[in-house]
Parts: C-alpha cells; structure tokens; sequence
C-alpha cells in the first residue's frame, strides 16, 4: 500500500487519514495550483473595477483616448494572466487527482491480490470492478473538482466581496448578498440526504455491473438453457433498480440546481433595483453600478459552487467509504509473526489428524485425514464427488488455513512457510482450468515469465498440447478468448498443464486435470511425468483409475474421510470401495470397447 495510515472506520473526506496521505504526497502540486487559481481570481476581481472606469470616464467625457488605450492594454495582460493560470491550476490540481487515482486503483489491486478465496465468495467481480470505476472516478472528482471550487468559493467570493463593499457600497452589497445565504443553507441540509441517495445509486451500479459479468460469462450456459428470456427478465429487474435509485438522486439534484438559480435571480433583482435607485440618488456612478452588477454575476457562482461542492463531496464521501472498506478488509492468509525465513523447500509431506470445516459452517469436510509423501513419490486420491479432495490439496496451497501442527512440509508446519516460497514451489492445475485473455504462449509461462519460447514448447509437449497448438493459425501467438473460450476442454486441460509444469515445482498437483482427454493422451502425459518428474513430488486427483493407478500412495476419501490408502494392488485386495470402483470402471470401459 502506498499509504500506511489508514482509519478503522471512514469518517468523511477531508477526514480520512488515507486521503490526508495522499495530499501530504502531493502538497506541493496542490499549493502551486491553488497559488494560480488565486491569481486568476484576483485578476479576474478587477476587470469590473477597470471597466466601470471607463463608463464613468465616457459619462463624464473627461477620459482620454490614451486612457482608454492603457485600459484595453491592462486588460489584455489579465487575460493573458487567467489564461495562463488556468491552464497551470488545471495541470497541477487535475492532474494531481489523476495522479491519486492511480495510487488508490494500484492499492485497491494490490490489496484485492491478497484477499483469500473467502472473500471472493463473498464480493462478485462485477462488485468489485464498479469500485475501482464508478466509485473511483467519483472520488477523484472530489479531489479535483471538490478542491477547485473549494478554494475558488474562498478565494473569489472573499476578493468580490472585498471589491463590493471597498470599492462600490457596502449596504448594497449586504441587501443583494442575504438571498445568496439561502443557496448555502439549502445546500448545507440537503447534504446528508444527498449522500444517502448516491450510496444506494452505487450499490445499485453494483449489482448491475456484478450481473451483467456473470451472465455474459455464462452465455453459453444460458444459450444451451434457452433461458434467455427468463434472464432478461431478471436484467430488467436489476436495472430498474438501478434506474430507481438514479432517479431518486436526479430528483434531489433536479430541486437544487433551479432552486439556486431562482435565488440567483432575485438577488439580481435586489440588486438592480436598490442599486439603481441609488445610482439616480447619485451615492454611487453608473461604473460603479455596472461593476456591481458584474461582481454580483462573479458572486453568484461562489454560493452556488458551495451547493456543487458540498454535491460532490458528499458524493465523493460515499464512495471513499466503500473503497477504504475494500482496503481495511484485512486478509484472511498472510504470511504472520510465526513466519520462518526458508529459502527451499522440497517435496515431502506429512499429514497428522487434520480436521477441516468451512469458515462459517459447522460441518467438517475433512476428518482425521493422515498420511505421508516422501519426496519424489506420487500420491493418488480418488473418491466421490464431494469426498474433500479438491478442499484437501487447496490447503496445501493455503488457499485455506489448516490448523496448526496438522499439515507439514520439509517438517515445518505449513503456516510457518512465506506464502510466496510455498505457491512458488507447487505447480498448481485446478478443475476450472482457467485461462487469460492472451496468447497460448503467454498463458504457458503465465508462473516463469520466462519469455523463452523453448521452455514454453518444451512444456506444451510435455502436457501433449503442441500438436495441437502450432495447428492454430498463430500458433504459440493465438490469442485464447476470455477463460480460454476459443479451446475445447481437453485443450484447456492440457495448456493448464504445461502451465504448471514450466514452473518444474517441486510439488505438482493435477485436479481432476486429465478428465478431458483422451485415454491415449493421458498415457503420454503420464509417461512424461514419470521420466521427467524424477525427485520431484506428484499429487493426482482422479476419478479414472488408471489415472493414479502407478502411484506410490493411494488414498481413498469417503464423506471427508480416508475410508482406504496403500497402493493399487493392496487396494484391489482389500475388496473395499477402491476395489468396487475398479470393477464398474472396468465394466464401462468394456461396454465401450463392445459399441
């Protein structure tokens, strides 16, 4: 993170210790923007002044044409000042806030990279993606926007008022400045209600943007299903609520925005009536009237960018809220004070009495499980589906925390592992098999970044998915759809592989990674694990048999418990469930053989 300071609890914009990191960061930028901002306004507080000297000049015929010529010159310097002060405030304080932008969306990522599976179950990714988007930009609107009109209501409402009451008459000033007050107090109450509305219309973008990447991604699914309608439907739902929820904040804003206009207006109107009774009275010129009217028109900005800026604030509010959420979520698997400094590991395990349930359940998934790998060897684990094997080798990878003293690497308890050493040294090949929105090439050396085009082959022929690939047009270059969508699922399965086995870990783990492929394609990737893999440590889960049937070790769960283990021949002699998922496995393979 780049800020370490972060409250527990939001407590509002210019309050939140994250935010106050930040401008401590970029103070500097801030004050050269405001510094051009405030000329701009001073230059802009004397135009009135210049031009009312004028008219009274014109009036009275007693100003010179050089007169009028040294004015038109100030005038033009003016210019030349606002435009060059606009053109500094905005790079420095907009871009600033581009510059926040980019901090806060590079913690958000970096931070979201270290939340457990746990959390994901949790928030949706379209959840997310409207936080680091919506939420995001509206925060940074805060931080230039907001900090423009905050200090250009100070810097131009205080030099105006200055000017007004100095220079022309200050019971004028104060008989047209009451109304513009009723701008501010409005402004002022409708505040919270205004930041009430727009959380609900974040919350609402949401669940849209959470929908919608769901079902595109399981278009195919919805196709296949012909629910195409029915999840319209539900579309329609969904964004209802969100057209509710905007136009619930669009009403709110709707009765704000004319209201200041309105109260605009008869300031204005106070203005030319009192101001030009007086004009006739002869207390002040003509110059000076107009150039009341034009501080009037530079005034009646300030009190209405108090209503835009407490709006954008209060918008920027809530959605800072939601992201410090996202960052102070604190991450449920980290590297703790119990952390050993170990430079390698390699592939022996030890499984001691592990005991296993789900955050937030009560039901144990894994009971009693116990066994030993030593290095080099191969475990095979087969079992029903939904026997605990997927969640057994996940808390190897602590993707899940086991309990202490139950699952050992090297001898050392896995949760005294850096997190970083342990994943690095496990090629990991899950069920889904997903992949980028990349090259093959690029998605095979995905965990090297090796860029070695030997390796990458090396390891597509491995995993036999080279034949395949150099059949593609752009070969190794072929771009994948999103999650591999262009593949078919034994080409999915197999680039996984390679994936995993460019890494050459010490500890490899297949689950369930062979399932789409044919019988002879296995035998080949088999064979290649067996004569490459030599030292190294193999973890298969299977449903086929004659997937693990080789193994050194083969552990049999049933309802989250090891109801057989030993090797392929002691298992078929037991006569137990190991052997009884032989004999119908063989008797399918038959049957097949017979068509």
């Amino acid at each position: 993170m780049n800020q370490e300071a972060k409250p527990n609890k939001p407590t509002g914009f210019m309050k939140s210790k994250y935010i106050m990191g930040f401008f401590k960061k970029y103070l500097l930028n801030y004050i050269l923007g405001i510094i051009a901002l405030v000329m701009v306004d001073v230059a802009q507080t004397r135009v009135p002044i210049i031009v009312g000297n004028i008219i009274d000049g014109i009036e009275l015929t007693n100003i010179s044409m050089s007169s009028i010529k040294s004015s038109i010159i100030i005038l033009f310097i003016i210019a030349g000042i606002m435009y060059a002060g606009r053109i500094v405030w905005r790079y420095f304080i907009f871009g600033t806030s581009r510059n926040i932008e980019r901090d806060i969306r590079n913690d958000m990522f970096s931070h979201l990279e270290k939340m457990s599976a746990k959390y994901y179950q949790n928030h949706a990714p379209g959840e997310i993606m409207a936080y680091m988007t919506n939420d995001l930009d509206a925060v940074r609107m805060a931080l230039a926007q907001g900090i423009l009109t905050l200090f250009d209501v100070i810097a131009l409402g205080t030099l105006t008022l200055f000017n007004m009451v100095t220079e022309i008459d200050p019971l004028l000033t104060v008989a047209a400045v009451i109304p513009l007050l009723l701008i501010a107090l409005s402004a002022r109450f409708m505040g919270r209600e205004l930041f009430s509305r727009y959380s609900g219309r974040q919350e609402a973008f949401a669940d849209l943007s959470s929908f919608v990447q769901e079902n595109l991604s399981g278009i195919k699914i919805i196709k296949s299903f012909v629910q195409e309608s029915k999840t319209i439907m539900s579309f329609e739902k969904v964004n209802k609520n969100t057209y509710d929820k905007n136009m619930k904040l669009m009403k709110l804003q709707t009765v704000m925005h004319p209201f200041m206009q309105m109260v605009s207006g008869i300031a204005l109107a106070v203005a030319i009536g009192y101001g030009g009774y007086i004009t006739i009275q002869g207390r002040i010129t003509l110059g000076d009237f107009t150039a009341f009217i034009s501080y009037l028109g530079m005034l009646v900005w300030p009190m209405m960018a108090i209503g835009i800026m407490i709006n954008i604030f209060t918008m920027g509010a809530a959605s800072l809220e939601r992201i410090e959420n996202i960052l102070n979520e604190q991450a449920e698997i980290s590297d703790s004070n119990h952390t050993l400094s170990i430079d390698s590991i390699s592939g022996d395990i030890q499984v001691n009495n592990l005991n296993y349930k789900y955050p937030e359940t009560d039901k144990y998934v894994l009971n009693d499980i116990s066994f030993e790998v030593k290095k080099g060897q191969t475990l095979g684990i087969i079992g029903r589906t939904g026997s605990g094997k997927t969640t057994l080798v996940n808390l190897f990878l602590r993707v899940f925390d086991p309990d202490e003293n139950t699952v050992f690497i090297n001898d050392t308890d896995i949760l005294s592992i850096p997190l970083n050493m342990l994943r690095k040294n496990i090629g990991y090949v899950p069920q889904d098999n997903f992949l980028f929105s990349d090259t093959i090439a690029n998605n095979i050396d995905f965990g090297l970044r090796s860029n070695d085009r030997d390796k990458i082959t090396e390891a597509a022929k491995a995993a036999a998915v080279h034949e395949n690939i150099v059949d593609f047009k752009e070969g190794y270059d072929t771009v994948i759809g999103e999650r591999g969508v262009s593949l078919s699922g034994g080409q999915k399965q197999r680039i996984s592989i390679a994936r995993a086995l460019i890494k050459d870990p010490e500890i490899l783990i297949l689950d369930d990674s062979v399932s789409a492929v044919d019988t002879d394609t296995e035998e080949k990737i088999l064979k290649h694990l067996s004569e490459t893999r030599n030292g190294k440590t193999n973890i298969i889960i299977a449903h086929r048999i004659s997937t693990i049937q080789n193994a050194d070790l083969i552990i049999v769960l049933e309802d989250g418990r090891i109801a057989e283990k030993g090797t392929h021949n002691d298992l078929l002699g037991n006569k137990g469930l190991y052997h009884s998922i032989y004999e119908k496995q063989l008797l399918e393979k038959m049957l097949e053989e017979q068509e």
